[in-house]
């Protein structure tokens, strides 16, 4: 399990006073991107393979509130992919100064190609590293399927 450490600072805050669901977004994608570059996937890397993550969602469990000047640890343990490395499923999970689990999020994303904006598969290289990466229980090869799941569609005003 990768974790990430975080101060709350009065920007992460709400009008009640506690972490803000957009900080706990931002702490998520921070840590993610803390995660890639230890693997040695960083920006240079997407950007050579002209790849760019894209998120199809992030499902929150709040379970107690964190609060200004407290730290925060982030989690996140790889929990599926697809065969060709195209989609990918992280969990996280939030830790208060004390190591209680105060909120849990499951994420599913994928990878396009920042040339024509389609899903892609990563390169061979790149998914050679993430077949190298400890697999926790409960880990799961994806299908397009299981990003379907939901099975949400927009439904436009016109």
């Amino acid at each position: 399990m990768f974790l990430k450490e975080f101060e709350v600072r009065w920007s992460d805050v709400d009008a009640n006073r506690h972490l803000a669901n957009s900080a706990y977004i931002n702490f998520m994608g921070h840590t993610r991107m803390a995660y890639m570059l230890e693997m040695g996937f960083g920006h240079k890397v997407m950007v050579k393979n002209k790849l760019g993550p894209v998120v199809f969602y992030e499902h929150m469990y709040y379970f107690k509130e964190v609060f200004l000047g407290n730290p925060v640890r982030v989690s996140l343990e790889f929990m599926g992919m697809s065969e060709d490395g195209c989609f990918f499923e992280f969990h996280h999970n939030f830790y208060d100064g004390k190591g209680r689990n105060v909120a849990h999020c499951e994420m599913m994303g994928a990878w396009i190609s920042m040339e024509t904006r389609q899903l892609t598969p990563l390169p061979k290289e790149l998914l050679d590293v993430f077949e190298r990466i400890d697999r926790p229980e409960g880990f799961r090869m994806l299908t397009k399927e299981d990003t379907r799941k939901y099975a949400k569609r927009p439904k436009d005003l016109v």
